[in-house]
């Protein structure tokens, strides 16, 4: 209560002490449905030069529309390949670049965005807080449909008001305000259980539609492959990651408070080079009533290559077509040596690429691809992008002879410590929470409500995603884990710690100092933790509990470890049902538990 009042003074004590700027002096208007974004841009401009600012937004609705937007060119990781989206321009409704100080205080309104926008970026700034309003788009990217009768040969659909679609040709398309939707992504939604599956829409593309009555469409053709049930609701989208729903971009002291991103298109609210993330009551969720059930076409919050702290606190994430929070960095490829200390690397995954991943004093680590294996490090003398794939870098002393071209390097200067707390992670087809950093990690007090695969996934990869880098410090505790995993299966643990080390090198491991303590699973199934080279992994004082939800798959170990040392497994609550251990590549005293467990013999 007291940090709370401490808080509270302060925020007020900002305000108090910043000039008020209000939006409507510049001409926007609340509840008018007129094109506020020229106003507000300028509302924003002159914010410029204060101390400090206080942007207000007297309580209403307020429309953002492409035609008066902010154009940005920004190349942002995990979303959109140059065969996908060749040009990187986007439309902004709020454009914050290069301020300092500055609050934007919705009292409550909502933001309608409309066309294919990102509802903000802030860029180049520092001491920057949104709170309370609301996001939503006139026509969300994400088109909604519920099934109400299915046969082999025909399906008869309601869709939802807000998904507009025409019937052109018999075929049914879906369109938005100057967008058409064409390479169709589709997820089934089960609302009565809150599950979320991977579907198609190829055998609606191929079928006949007509309107049978309003919002009501009749599919004829082949559905004898397609797997669903009345009261399901088919969500679809077009798969191409051409926008995000927000951007922070080289920012420092950032902070989300009570906000509500009802839609966005794209990636969702996507942290880059950002450092000090303070995100608290952020609710990644449809509007209540709505009826929608989709609120992100793909991740809640990503944060690529940031540092400082990253705290995430009492937030929502329902209804979402990727991982609600994904936390990593970015490895490069030593794709040639120039010079003694000079490299050219290279972006390899194909939705990220173009950003500037190293600056002169950044310190990176040198590894192996195919291990993962750290063996040095250096500090950046110049860098720069010679084109979207490539960066050419000038190291302040020479490499080591041992690295070699195929190698990698991670920027281990932008890697944040994250605090994830009192929040609830559900309605998502994927994962919970992607961790990899190699600073402090807490995961506390949360609730991890049937995510289609795990609620945790901590990896590293330099052969794949190319998403940075270890974990060192990892502390899991107090956290309710319910029923994860259904699309997972077999392999459908609740925590999975799966380093992309395809060479696994004697003695050396890639995580340490793993804890997981004082947690209660709810498993349907028998699958609980996984872990490949990972040193120092305590599972103690948990409570596992067992589910109906779901058919459970034939008996196999709750317990997987690859290649792994200093496991501790003790005081933990099981059923009458004791649960298996799978030891591969270890030696007994790799591992102490008060669960019985065999050393499988080489031959």
């Amino acid at each position: 209560m007291k940090k709370y009042f401490i808080a509270l003074f302060l925020c007020i004590g900002h305000q108090l002490h910043a000039q008020t700027i209000d939006v409507t002096q510049f001409g926007a208007k609340p509840n008018s449905f007129a094109d506020a974004t020229a106003s507000v841009r300028k509302a924003i401009d002159a914010t410029k030069g204060q101390a400090k600012s206080v942007l207000n937004f007297p309580k209403g609705r307020y429309d953002f529309w492409p035609d008066s937007a902010t154009e940005t060119h920004y190349y942002i990781s995990n979303t959109s390949s140059e065969e996908e989206v060749p040009v990187k321009k986007q439309s902004v409704g709020l454009y914050l670049k290069d301020l300092k100080n500055v609050t934007l205080e919705g009292n409550g309104s909502v933001f309608i965005f409309h066309g294919k926008m990102i509802t903000w970026v802030i860029d180049g700034s520092e001491n920057i807080r949104l709170q309370n309003l609301s996001i939503n788009y006139e026509r969300p990217g994400m088109s909604e449909m519920t099934l109400q009768e299915i046969t082999p040969i025909s399906i008869i659909a309601n869709i939802h008001p807000d998904s507009k679609f025409a019937i052109v040709n018999g075929r049914l398309e879906w369109y938005g305000e100057k967008w058409i939707a064409k390479n169709h992504h589709a997820v089934l939604i089960r609302p009565s259980a809150g599950t979320l599956f991977y579907s198609n829409w190829e055998a609606f593309s191929k079928s006949k539609a007509e309107n049978i009555g309003p919002l009501k469409v009749k599919f004829n053709g082949d559905f004898s492959k397609f797997r669903a049930q009345p009261g399901d609701v088919l969500t679809v989208r077009d798969r191409y990651r051409d926008y995000v729903g927000a951007f922070n971009n080289r920012s420092k002291n950032i902070s989300l408070h009570n906000i509500k991103m009802y839609s966005m298109h794209g990636l969702g609210i996507v942290s880059q080079f950002s450092e000090n993330l303070n995100y608290d009551s952020v609710f990644v969720a449809p509007e209540s009533g709505s009826g929608r059930v989709i609120a992100s076409s793909a991740d809640g919050m990503h944060f690529s290559g940031c540092k400082g702290q990253i705290t995430i606190n009492n937030c929502r994430f329902n209804g979402l077509h990727d991982d609600p929070v994904n936390v990593h960095g970015t490895h490069l490829k030593v794709s040639e040596i120039v010079s003694p200390n000079s490299l050219k690397l290279k972006f390899m995954h194909h939705q990220s690429y173009g950003f500037t991943a190293f600056i002169p004093g950044d310190t990176v680590a040198y590894l192996h691809s195919a291990a993962l294996q750290i063996f040095a490090q250096g500090v950046i003398k110049t860098a720069k992008l010679v084109s979207e794939r490539e960066m050419l870098i000038e190291m302040e002393k020479p490499f080591s002879s041992e690295l070699k071209v195929g190698d990698a390097l991670e920027n281990i200067t932008w890697t944040p410590s994250v605090k994830i707390t009192n929040s609830r992670f559900e309605g998502t087809i994927s994962r919970g929470t992607l961790i990899t950093t190699r600073r402090k990690v807490l995961i506390e007090n949360n609730v991890y409500y049937r995510t289609g695969m795990h609620a945790i996934l901590i990896e590293n990869d330099a052969m794949g995603w190319y998403e940075s880098g270890p974990v060192t410090d990892v502390t899991i505790r107090n956290n309710q884990f319910i029923e994860c995993g259904f699309n997972s299966a077999p392999d459908s643990y609740a925590i999975k710690i799966n380093p992309e080390n395809r060479e696994l090198v004697k003695k050396y491991y890639v995580h340490r100092n793993i804890r997981i303590e004082n947690n209660t699973f709810k498993l349907y199934d028998y699958p609980l933790l996984s872990a490949k080279s990972t040193n120092g992994l305590t599972f103690i004082n948990n409570k596992i509990e067992r589910s109906d939800f779901m058919p459970s798959g034939k008996k196999r170990p709750a317990f997987n470890f690859l290649a792994c040392t200093g496991i501790r497994i003790k005081n933990n609550q099981f059923g009458a049902e004791k649960p298996e251990i799978r030891l591969k590549e270890m030696l007994e005293d790799d591992i102490k538990s008060d669960i019985k467990f065999e050393i499988p013999v080489k031959n």
